[in-house]
This record gives C-alpha cells, sequence and structure tokens, in this order.
C-alpha cells in the first residue's frame, strides 16, 4: 500500500514565496470566517486533509489553522486528521526512496517499536504533525496509518483500529463513515483523501489482491516484527475519481477559498459510495 510505503513530500514553497504570493496575512479570523463560509459548523466531525503553504502566508502557522478549524467546530464538534507514519512497513516495498536489499532484515530487526506518543508523522505536512501533539490529542495504535482525533468523537473513532486491512470498516475511515462524518480537503487534491481507501476495501474489482508486509509493533510488552496482511492499494486513479465525483455529485459537494487555498468539504458516506460503483466499472488491475 503505498501510503504506508515509506515515501517523501513533493517540496512545500519556500517562506519568501509563500509571502510573495499572499497579498495580506491569513490570520485566525479570516481562516475562521473562510471556514464557516464554506461549510463548517459546530458539532461536525470533519477529517482534514492539509497543506499549510497553499493557504498562504498564515500568522501563526499550523497552530492558526488548527485553533481556526477548532473554533468552527466547537466543543461538540470532532477534528480528525492522518497522522501516518509509512516508514514502519517491511522495507522490501520502499520505494521513495529505496533502501539496499542487504538492509532489509537489519531495519526489520532493529525498527523501534511505534510508539503512538512518540513516532511522528511522515509525509503529512505542518498541520497534521502539529495536531498529534495537541493536548487533548488521542491517535489511533496503527504503526503505519493511524489517524489522530480531538473532540467528543475522537476515542471512539481512534479505538479498535484493526492491524489487518487497516483502512477499511474497523478503522477510523470506517467510524467516520458509520457516524455521517466529512472530509476537508484544505489545499491538496483528491490523491490525498484516505477514504477512498476505504472504498478500495468495499469495492469488487479485477485484479484486487492481497499483499503481506509488516511492522514493529509491542505485544506482551515486548518489540516484536508483525506480519501484516491487507489489500494492496493504488492511489493513482484517485483524482480521475475525484473529477467524475464532482460531476456526479455536485449537489453534495462545497467547494471554496480558505486562505489562498482551494477547499472541499464532502460527506464521507457519499464519496465513498460513489468510489465503490467508480471502482466496480473502471478499474481493472490484472490487465
Amino acid at each position: 500500500m503505498k501510503s504506508r510505503k515509506a515515501g517523501r513530500r513533493k517540496a512545500d514553497l519556500s517562506e519568501g514565496d509563500v509571502i510573495r504570493k499572499t497579498p495580506l496575512p491569513i490570520t485566525i479570523e479570516s481562516l475562521t470566517r473562510d471556514l464557516k463560509a464554506l461549510g463548517l459548523a459546530p458539532g461536525m466531525t470533519i477529517l482534514v486533509h492539509s497543506s499549510l503553504s497553499a493557504m498562504g502566508w498564515v500568522c501563526g502557522g499550523a497552530v492558526a489553522v488548527i485553533k481556526a478549524l477548532e473554533e468552527v467546530l466547537g466543543e461538540t464538534g470532532t477534528l480528525v486528521m492522518p497522522a501516518h507514519s509509512g516508514e514502519y512497513s517491511d522495507p522490501a516495498y520502499w520505494k521513495n526512496p529505496p533502501v539496499p536489499e542487504t538492509w532489509w532484515q537489519t531495519i526489520r530487526d532493529q525498527m523501534p517499536a511505534f510508539d503512538p506518543d512518540l513516532t511522528p508523522t511522515r509525509s503529512m505536512g505542518a498541520i497534521a504533525e502539529t495536531f498529534r501533539k495537541q493536548t487533548g490529542v488521542v491517535r489511533s495504535n496503527h504503526p503505519q496509518v493511524s489517524f489522530a482525533a480531538r473532540g467528543p468523537s475522537a476515542s471512539e473513532i481512534i479505538s479498535d483500529h484493526s492491524l489487518e486491512y487497516a483502512l477499511g470498516d474497523h478503522s477510523p475511515l470506517g467510524k467516520l463513515y458509520a457516524i455521517g462524518g466529512h472530509v476537508l480537503l484544505l489545499g491538496c487534491g483528491y490523491g490525498n483523501n484516505t477514504s477512498l481507501h476505504l472504498a478500495e476495501f468495499r469495492a469488487n474489482y479485477p485484479g484486487k489482491r492481497v499483499e503481506r508486509g509488516g511492522a514493529p509493533v509491542v505485544e506482551n510488552r515486548k518489540r516484536v516484527w508483525k506480519v501484516i496482511e491487507d489489500f494492496g492499494d493504488d492511489s493513482d486513479d484517485f483524482e480521475k475519481i475525484g473529477a467524475d465525483f464532482e460531476l456526479s455529485c455536485a449537489g453534495e459537494l462545497r467547494i471554496g477559498k480558505v486562505g489562498l487555498a482551494t477547499a472541499r468539504l464532502m460527506p464521507v458516506r457519499v464519496l465513498v459510495d460513489f468510489a465503490v460503483g467508480w471502482m466496480a466499472q473502471n478499474r481493472n488491475l490484472g490487465e
């Protein structure tokens, strides 16, 4: 699964570049106003994928974005973000960058076990990494594709995250689908939309395959290398799925600006149900 392989985040714009493209500083007040205009409201449960640099120069950076989101959601709302750590996986699958095969067994034997409090995110961006360290945030206990959450539904969302088939029904994505959560793409596209992996889990299409990987975890107070089984994933068509979703389900989608970034707000259920059908009709991984 690509989201669970060690990857490299595309280089962000320099701060100077971001300043030059920003007419006026982006603030908590302006972010709050933009988020409300997009459709965020108190009591909602929102899974946020984000790019800080896409929003322009934000006074307070990632902290300001988090505070604006929490201000709009209020005490009854729940904020969720990906906290993935793809390097906690079998090095045989690493591509960005790969490591020599002669290193593989050493990595499997020596990589520290996943620790939800200590292990940093990888390629999730400044907002997600800052959020996972905030007081009151809880994180699911998956070594590769954990999620972080804060709010009344946080514990329910992150609890019992299945080690195998980790973006399926027994995952935070499955919980978000069940409780009627929303996805907010904040300056990023459908290629970053992890809810489409829930659709992959549910969809039937030619070439769907099971892969075996692994990760270092704690079992019975000891660090062990755990073999993990899951469906192989492929996010290469996620942007196409998103484009077709916007044509077919335009009434379910809100598009607007948050700072300088294009933002999209959509219900998880509507997106996943559409994507399940799309994959069944359009995917053929066996050819």
